[in-house]
């Protein structure tokens, strides 16, 4: 059994249901946990006061939808179904446990509470009311390393697998698994409370909590893995946290830079597809499509960003860069001198061989491919870069562009080997064999 976010693999026999396949009605199901299961953790954290359990608990009542689903079909709200599920496993867990008897009629008593209760989804409280929030922030404990921090959270929260998180990092998926374990048993030991941190403690946790949510958003703007180029919800989960954040914090103008960045960046998801999900990159984007309402809420976060000293933050500085693809009306328009210049400075502020290669891209829309092709080879020595499919996508692009046909299109297609998008394989291959035409 994997954990949150397994991905289900049909079998060689297809058995019709009620219409539908049993492979359709596994992928149903694997569509439903990457919806429901960090609202599923969250809401048996509350209650069992250990992630770990909780995410014991929310792949037990997954693996009972496995079994039951298929005959009985996806009921009609299955995310209270996961939960009602997972909730009497809770009970019977403790149960069998005499020692947890009064951990048991604690669980007994809130459960009853909440099912005679307010659907929990159906509106957002302050600070202390939202379980998510609740989550990332014990996942951002002090007592854990900022990387064990976002690993966790990335599970959790954004219902990754720990390929998924590793390939995020940029770090081997051992070293990922590993701090996901060490992580849930240091917060169990630790008996972490499940609360919003208040003052100075809530303060000191941000840093981590945006790199958070950052990541997150990340993989729903541009999936690692899987047939979907994109995964909105994650987007989503990351835009509706950012945006309690702000409220929480009105002050602090990182916040309001990582909200801007993102507001910006979800603006265009409409348009990063094509009529069959095929990915839709941003200089062939039709930008009637992208949501303006988003693009302005975005600009007033920068703006809100400016006068609290934030204009200068890794956060804001991204959302600037964002802004002038906003503002140009057309590709053409694209103000690239200030976006390398941009670059330029977020180098400077928060360096990383990313930042890097985004820079080489700037540089050569701006003074030439061989400007940027000069960048993207002296990352190419880089140990953190030599699996990351993009390092050799751009290099091809820019060998391309200099009519070196035959190294581009090895470029790409070792850029298709080393992704595990598989629209994004389909992309780079398709640019391979363009090469030959060129």
């Amino acid at each position: 059994m994997r954990g949150a976010g397994f991905c289900l693999a049909p079998g060689a026999g297809d058995v019709l249901i009620r219409g539908v396949t049993t492979p359709a009605i596994h992928g149903a199901i694997d569509a439903v946990w990457r919806i429901e299961s960090a609202r599923l953790i969250a809401g048996l954290t509350r209650i069992v006061r250990d992630v770990g359990v909780a995410e014991e608990l929310a792949q037990d009542a997954l693996v009972v939808a496995l079994e039951r689903w298929p005959e009985t079909g996806i009921p009609e709200n299955p995310g209270a179904w996961l939960m009602a599920t997972a909730k009497n496993r809770a009970i019977d867990r403790v149960r069998r446990n005499r020692r947890l008897l009064e951990k048991h009629e604690e669980i007994g008593r809130e459960t009853e509470e909440q099912m005679a209760g307010p659907d929990p989804d159906a509106a957002l409280d302050d600070e202390v009311g939202d379980d998510l929030l609740r989550l990332v922030f014990i996942a951002c404990h002090p007592v854990l390393s900022t990387e064990a921090q976002v690993a966790l959270t990335l599970r959790l929260l954004g219902g990754l697998t720990t390929s998924e998180i590793a390939r995020a990092f940029l770090a081997p998926e051992a070293t990922i698994a590993q701090r996901i374990v060490r992580a849930k048993r240091t917060l169990a030991d630790a008996h972490v409370a499940f609360e919003v941190p208040r003052g100075a403690e809530l303060e000191a946790r941000l840093s981590s909590v945006l790199d958070v949510l950052y990541l997150i958003f990340n993989e729903g703007y541009s999936a690692t893995v899987g047939e979907d180029w994109i995964r909105p919800a994650l987007c989503e989960d990351a835009l509706r946290l950012g945006r309690i954040l702000a409220g929480l914090m009105p002050e602090e103008p990182e916040v309001h830079g990582l909200l801007a960045l993102m507001e910006i960046q979800a603006s265009r998801l409409r348009a990063r597809v094509g009529p069959a999900g095929e990915p839709v990159l941003l200089l062939d984007q039709n930008r009637a499509l992208w949501d303006r309402l988003l693009i302005q809420r975005g600009l007033a976060e920068l703006e809100r960003a400016g006068p609290l000293d934030g204009a200068g933050g890794k956060y804001a500085l991204q959302a600037a860069i964002a802004a002038c693809h906003a503002r140009a009306r057309t590709a053409e328009e694209t103000d690239w001198h200030r976006i390398a210049a941009l670059y330029a400075t977020l180098a400077a502020v928060a360096p990383s061989p990313v930042v890097e290669l985004n820079r080489a891209v700037a540089l050569s829309m701006a003074f030439g491919p061989a400007a940027g092709l000069e960048l993207v080879d002296a990352l190419s020595s880089d140990p953190a870069m030599k699996g990351y499919h993009l390092l050799p996508s751009v290099r091809g692009d820019l060998l391309a562009k200099l009519e070196r046909h035959d190294e581009a299109r090895a470029e790409f297609e070792r850029a298709a080997s080393l992704t595990r998008n598989q629209r994004e394989r389909k992309l780079l291959l398709d640019r391979a064999a363009a090469t030959r035409r060129g």
